[in-house]
């Protein structure tokens, strides 16, 4: 019994540095086709973005999550429900602003970056941004318009990842008229 539970542990080891690796590849590739860090960086987040948009359904359907009331709720879902789901780690949410809607995710351990070193010529480049779209666009698709974006990255030399999220609006179903 032991001895399968250390082949699953081993499993998503090697399915996590997979990933990693795969990222880093992606990372690379973007940044031979584009002449400049600024537009990797839209890349990603674009990327991210259309993930995010599919991604939702499935976090739904496997997380049994119902709608979230507010935006420290909704806070509490994605840094303890869908970064474990998704990522295996667990942000913390610090920094709430006083009107209640910003917050940042400190990510002591982000698995994007294993085996990481950013070049001296890419020191624009925002290395994980696919995150902030993911964010953007999972969150999107339940009615919630958010800003996403690193203001800290430990590949940068910083002591963390920090990913600041800031609510802007709560996006209103355009139904055709006479439907409700």
């Amino acid at each position: 019994m032991s001895r399968q539970a250390s082949r699953g542990t081993e499993s998503k080891k090697m399915s996590s540095e997979l990933f990693t690796l795969t990222y880093g590849a992606l990372v690379t590739q973007l940044c031979k086709d584009y002449e400049n860090d600024e537009d990797v960086n839209k890349q990603l987040d674009k990327m991210g973005y259309n993930i995010g948009v599919r991604l939702i359904e499935d976090f739904l359907a496997r997380s049994n999550v119902g709608r979230c009331h507010d935006f420290r709720e909704t806070a509490d879902v994605i840094a303890k429900v869908a970064f474990k789901m998704y990522l295996g780690i667990t942000p913390s949410i610090t920094n709430w602003s006083p009107a209640g809607d910003e917050f940042s995710l400190i990510l002591e351990n982000n698995p994007l970056v294993d085996f990481v070193e950013l070049p001296d010529n890419h020191s624009s480049l925002i290395y994980s941004n696919l995150l902030c779209g993911v964010l953007r666009g999972a969150l999107e698709m339940v009615q919630m318009a958010v800003e996403a974006k690193f203001v800290q990255d430990t590949l940068k030399g910083d002591g963390v990842t920090e990913i600041r999220m800031r609510f802007i609006r709560r996006i209103e179903d355009n139904l055709p008229a006479g439907e409700e």
